[in-house]
């Protein structure tokens, strides 16, 4: 039950679950947004209860009817051999159980029209070849299945033009029509390509009295013959079939050949009315405007009245972000079925460090890497279902938590200890009304009385520039807090250290990067850079203006589909 897949099972028409088909599209929406975006929940219906937590109970009636239809398929297809019979009789079973309505049966809405007629008689045919197969592994189902079905052919019997049809060269062929046209003229097309047996050569088919696979070339060439000869007939290929030149059929090069011949060039080319009505669908009257910058300009009242230390980057790189998500409302729904991610990754190694240093706040354990890793290991159980976090992150970790606790015992022994973990505060700036909040990482105090303010960082860290122009308000921002006694439990004096500590476990497991340059006067100014952009956008007419200090020009934002970057930052001259 892969999100995806189990997506498109439950969004389908035919889908109803013992109810109607409306109500459970509905149903599925509302657990498409409730646990299928995101990571993958773990396998079987069990997972999706996991996932769920308290929430299983408003799902309660969909998860009982999926695993009532879906159980019984599921458990042969986990077998290691099992008999096709088996597997098919349990999967149009829960085709059938699926499909049921609250009025009708699943049989009679699975079966019914040409297209249900044509899978019954599918079914029929592979439950008679069952019989005879010898024993397969359960998972091996879905292919064999994929394979058997993608020849199969729907041809509707009713509902069509009663002057128009559609036939193949052999039902072309013994009839007669007005107007013919000859469609698909490429190689590979018509004719088909004549493929090479795997078991026998040419020579040993002729010699067995085997017909040769040019036989079939010779067929379709009397089938264009004889369509070609009737009264009116329309020439047609494609020049490009999903996105890959074709080469057009044979006998349309000898005809053009023998045509340009007798009556010039172009004796065989199109009628340019057909192009122009095909090249006016995408050449309107007038021409499209392209899109601008987005420059919204809410009232002064929408404008968000507090914003939290790492939401302050965004709004001086992206004050649109900052206006489609905190005044908008608009939040980014997560893909579906998505994987563990660098953010994901994040959270993980902070809780991970949180825990750590909540237990060794004064002394560090003389086996204090083995109890790391023991949180670690307690932590990464969540991810048990996950193996691609316990192949690749893992590893990582436990490079990462040998450099950490080394770099922790130097810092101790350089008289830094930690006073405060994931520590929340609030500063108000007066006399604006705009209060600023944050969370810091974790607090260290010195010997001597000073403060510093550190930062996990699982990707890239900042550089000193951006740092100290402003670019990178966070660890400035959260001095700047300190300072004024904002975090709660830490009594505001000198902050002497901005710290990013970078942890990724790769080639180089982790390194600490310190910034210890007059961090109070960098504080004071980036608390009035602050206090001069929130006076800026108290005024009605300051606007939101995207990606105006993008840091990177090659990432998309969660807004630049609404913001329509990619109109105006190529069409419109305006670089993003």
């Amino acid at each position: 039950l892969a999100p995806i897949a189990l997506l498109a099972l439950l969004k389908h028409p035919l889908a109803a679950a013992g109810g109607s088909p409306a109500a459970l599209r509905a149903r599925a929406r509302q657990l498409e947004r409730t646990v299928l975006r995101g990571t993958r929940p773990a396998p079987g219906v069990s997972g999706l209860r996991a996932a769920l937590a308290e929430k299983e109970t408003l799902f309660a009636d969909l998860l009982t009817a999926l695993e009532h239809a879906m159980q019984p398929l599921m458990a042969v297809m986990s077998r290691a051999e099992t008999d096709l019979s088996a597997l098919v009789s349990a999967h149009l079973a829960a085709a059938e159980l699926l499909a049921k309505t609250d009025q009708e049966a699943g049989a009679d809405r699975l079966w019914r029209h040409d297209d249900g007629e044509a899978a019954a008689a599918f079914a029929a045919e592979m439950l008679d070849a069952a019989r005879d197969m010898a024993t397969l592994p359960g998972p091996q189902y879905t292919a064999l299945f994929e394979v058997l079905s993608g020849g199969q052919a729907v041809r509707p019997r009713f509902g069509r033009h009663p002057r128009l049809a559609i036939l193949g060269p052999l039902e072309a062929r013994l009839q007669g029509w007005d107007l013919v046209v000859l469609g698909g003229l490429n190689e590979a097309t018509w004719p088909p390509d004549a493929p090479a047996s795997p078991w026998m050569s040419r020579p040993m088919q002729a010699a067995c009295g085997l017909p040769v696979p040019e036989r079939r070339i010779g067929l379709a060439a009397h089938d264009f013959a004889q369509a070609f000869a009737l009264p009116e007939v329309m020439l047609t290929r494609s020049e490009r079939v999903e996105g890959t030149p074709q080469v057009p059929c044979r006998w349309l090069v000898r005809l053009r050949t023998l045509a340009e011949a007798v009556y010039g060039e172009g004796a065989l080319a199109s009628d340019d009315q057909w192009l122009h009505w095909a090249d006016s669908l995408d050449r309107p009257a007038s021409p499209p405007r392209p899109a601008t910058r987005p420059e919204p300009t809410p009232p002064v009242s929408a404008r968000p009245k507090g914003l939290s230390v790492t939401r302050v980057e965004t709004w001086i790189r992206d004050a649109y972000a900052i206006y489609a998500r905190n005044i908008l409302r608009l939040e980014r729904l997560l893909p579906v079925d998505q994987p563990p991610d660098a953010a994901e990754r994040g959270i993980l190694i902070h809780d991970i460090l949180e825990t750590f240093i909540r237990a060794h706040e004064r002394e560090l354990p003389a086996d204090a890497l083995d109890r790391l890793i023991a949180i670690g290991r307690q932590a990464f159980r969540r991810h048990g279902d996950r193996p691609g976090v316990r192949a690749f992150w893992w590893p990582r970790f436990v490079r990462a938590a040998a450099w950490f606790v080394d770099w922790e015992r130097t810092r101790r022994a350089a008289g830094w200890y930690p006073v405060a973990v994931e520590a929340k505060g609030a500063l108000s700036l007066a006399p604006l009304d705009f209060t600023l909040r944050g969370r810091a990482d974790r607090i260290d105090r010195h010997m001597d009385g000073s403060l510093a303010v550190l930062d996990y960082k699982t990707g890239s860290i900042p550089s000193a520039k951006q740092v100290k122009s402003g670019l990178a308000p966070q660890l400035p921002l959260e001095a700047a807090m300190l300072a004024e006694g904002a975090f709660a439990g830490v009594a505001p004096t000198k902050v002497a250290e901005l710290v990013y500590v970078r942890m990724t476990g790769g080639r180089e497991p982790g390194r600490a990067q310190v910034y210890s340059d007059d961090v109070t006067a960098l504080a004071s100014e980036t608390h009035d850079g602050l206090c001069r952009m929130v006076a800026r956008y108290a005024r009605q007419a300051t606007p939101y203006r995207s990606r105006e200090r993008v840091q990177f020009e090659y990432r998309e934002g969660d807004y630049d589909h609404l913001a329509r970057v990619r109109e105006w930052g190529v069409v419109g001259g305006d670089e993003p």
